[in-house]
């Protein structure tokens, strides 16, 4: 399987089984990220995975929590913090990113402010967060924000929302739970038997659902079910 199973390829939907999800996110925090410049802190960072969208920056600075029971194994994290008070002074960052974070924050309404102080003025964040996911790394798994109820809570921080976007589908969200539902009970190891068993039950339905989605007219992809939030906001 692949390593860095968020920077999605094509070839990923013979292995990856999230592929619809993954491939949603990848496309917009690529075409995004070219919108954030300067010094650049990456909230929740963990193993930097987008950080090649992030080669244009000044500096680049990985930040993540010091909780007990989180682990960081093979994670590239620059600073650490308390999960309250993120260590920089005011100011300090021109952008922030953030990806599949703000879930796993149980306290999002006190660290909110945080970003917005670290921020200069007129700085952008970028950050997506799910709306129709399965539960994951759990215990540290907490929320799940619609469309209306994140932009409401940003607006009531001090930030101006630029873009907003959806990824993916009623049809699409419903093939990859039921995707889901199999991948649940298929052995991960040893990886070349995961591998066989996902061509047999997994691809199959992947590629009926990228076929579907490529034909259906605009008006049948219902965007009221989705996978993620993606936003681009400004401080004002």
């Amino acid at each position: 399987m692949t390593t860095n199973i968020f920077i999605t390829k094509w070839y990923h939907v013979f292995s990856l089984p999230f592929f619809l999800i993954r491939n949603g996110i990848n496309k917009k925090i690529a075409l995004l990220s070219k919108k954030l410049s300067g010094n650049i802190l990456d909230f929740g960072c963990g193993s930097k995975p987008y950080a090649l969208y992030f080669t244009h920056a000044e500096n680049y600075t990985g930040l993540d929590i010091e909780q007990s029971g989180h682990l960081h194994k093979n994670e590239k994290i620059d600073v650490y913090y308390d999960g309250k008070t993120i260590p920089f002074e005011n100011e300090h960052f021109n952008a922030v990113f953030s990806s599949e974070v703000f879930e796993h924050v149980f306290n999002l309404e006190q660290v909110l402010p945080e970003i917005y102080r670290v921020l200069k003025p007129g700085g952008k964040l970028l950050f997506t967060c799910p709306f129709a996911w399965p539960e994951h790394e759990v215990p540290f798994d907490f929320a799940r924000y619609s469309s209306y109820g994140i932009k409401s809570l940003l607006e009531r921080n001090g930030f101006k929302v630029l873009e907003q976007y959806k990824t993916g589908h009623f049809f699409e969200v419903i093939m990859q739970y039921f995707i889901f539902y199999i991948f649940c009970f298929l052995p991960k190891k040893p990886p070349f038997l995961y591998y066989i068993l996902h061509q047999l039950f997994i691809l199959p339905f992947l590629l009926f659902t990228l076929f579907i989605s490529l034909i259906l007219p605009v008006r049948m992809k219902r965007k009221d079910l989705y996978f993620n939030n993606i936003l681009l906001v400004e401080k004002v």
